[in-house]
């Protein structure tokens, strides 16, 4: 069973990100990319319909016969995860904020999350700021608009700078010193982030420790891939195959996915 792929699931391309730090971190592994591209956005959903197309999801990668399955969007994890670990018995993979460390981290005593409105609405988002806010002034903030713009391959356009400007200008006259990215598609807006936040403000996301826990699940579990040829890695998409192949390596093929 170690040979086989791991899966990986988002509303759209912005899970490659994600993907990204598992191929860095396990080289060896084999992977199943899934982006369900044409219900971009999953945060303007509810919670019985970010449900229904995580199942949708799930049951293709398992007929893919994957391993473990990565839920690389941050809406459906807080949405959907726990009805999935109840119903499969297979391993999931979550992706939350990371409001933990930069809580304890913070100088200033104020962080900004951006994120989707079905991340900052869920149950989980709230129990998890709950327990690490402390004294720390959490400015939260609804992307509105991003996802969409970043699944049309208009990532880092004039569009996009304006539309993050007055998302951002809360958090500064808030004086945070983090930003947390609550949405597996937002470190593609790195670049524009780095030109639009002062300089000691630090910019953190889950990608690597979500890496990070793949890898320890699939130790525990005995799924490691023990192979030193290096991984086979395949992309499908419902949505544009040509920006999702613009976000990734010019070695790996998207195909696109009538799902």
């Amino acid at each position: 069973m170690n040979t086989q792929a791991i899966g990986i699931f988002d509303s759209g391309v912005g899970g490659t990100s994600v993907y990204k730090e598992i191929e860095a971190l396990l080289p060896f592994e084999n992977t199943i990319y899934l982006a369900d591209s044409a219900n971009a956005p999953y945060g303007n959903k509810s919670a019985e319909d970010i449900l229904k197309l995580s199942i949708k999801n799930t049951e293709y990668l398992l007929n893919k016969n994957c391993k473990l399955i990565v839920v690389a969007c941050n809406t459906a994890t807080t949405n959907a995860i726990k009805v999935l670990r109840e119903t499969y018995s297979i391993p999931f993979i979550g992706i939350e904020p990371a409001i933990k460390p930069a809580s304890l981290n913070s100088k200033t005593k104020a962080v900004g999350i951006l994120a989707t409105k079905g991340t900052l609405s869920s149950d989980l988002f709230h129990k998890t700021t709950d327990l690490y806010r402390n004294d720390v002034e959490v400015i939260e903030q609804v992307g509105e608009g991003i996802v969409q713009l970043i699944e049309a391959g208009e990532t880092l356009s004039d569009t996009m700078r304006t539309l993050l400007k007055p998302y951002l200008k809360p958090m500064l006259d808030a004086n945070i010193d983090y930003l947390v990215l609550g949405c597996t598609h937002y470190p593609y807006l790195l670049p524009l982030l780095l030109e639009l936040l002062p300089k000691h403000v630090k910019i953190i996301d889950s990608g690597e420790a979500v890496a990070r826990q793949t890898k320890a699940i699939l130790e525990q579990q005995n799924l490691l891939n023990t192979s030193t040829k290096l991984g086979h890695h395949e992309f499908f998409t419902n949505g544009s195959t040509k920006v999702m192949q613009a976000l990734l390596n010019e070695k790996h093929t998207v195909k696109f996915l009538n799902f």
